[in-house]
């Protein structure tokens, strides 16, 4: 898809193409669409993103929380499953998986949000040792951290879709 088909695109078309970028959260395009015409694909990802930051902080955890915890068994979108086993994730060895499961479950708990890392470019070391030395963060510095994650993640996302 082109930025110009984007650019002219219903506000239906608009969230049937974008509406995944961010997460279990297709409000973000539908809302970043007012905002068209986008110049370029930076334009578009910071009206995504302007749209996540100006949201009230449940919309904004719903939005991290929509995201699954790394390296889990249980259903995920295909997109999170591919960007996942790039990393790594779905070679974890029992020792490997059993340390991130228990690492998740901690930070789940101190945070109420999943851990979320853009894992483009990572390994399975890279994420194992991020996880733990972002549990020493306060929640508000954790909070901060996981949405600028996200807009990682949507960048890298939104890259994937434009051509």
């Amino acid at each position: 898809m082109t930025l110009d088909t984007l650019n002219a695109s219903s506000p239906d078309a608009f969230v049937a193409a974008l509406g995944s970028i961010i997460e279990g959260s297709p409000w973000a395009a539908a809302r970043a669409w007012r905002r068209r015409p986008f110049a370029s694909l930076e334009a578009l990802h910071q009206a995504m993103m302007a749209e996540v930051s100006a949201a009230s902080r449940d919309q904004q955890l719903d939005v991290l929380r929509a995201h699954p915890d790394l390296a889990t068994r249980t259903p995920m979108t295909a997109t999170s499953a591919g960007e996942q086993a790039a990393a790594g994730l779905d070679r974890l060895t029992p020792t490997e998986f059993a340390q991130l499961e228990a690492l998740n479950t901690a930070y789940r708990e101190k945070f109420g949000f999943p851990f979320l890392l853009a894992v483009m470019g990572s390994t399975k070391h890279d994420v194992l040792a991020a996880l733990t030395a972002r549990l020493a963060a306060t929640v508000q510095d954790e909070l901060a951290e996981a949405l600028r994650q996200v807009s990682r993640i949507a960048w890298f996302r939104l890259q994937d879709v434009i051509t």
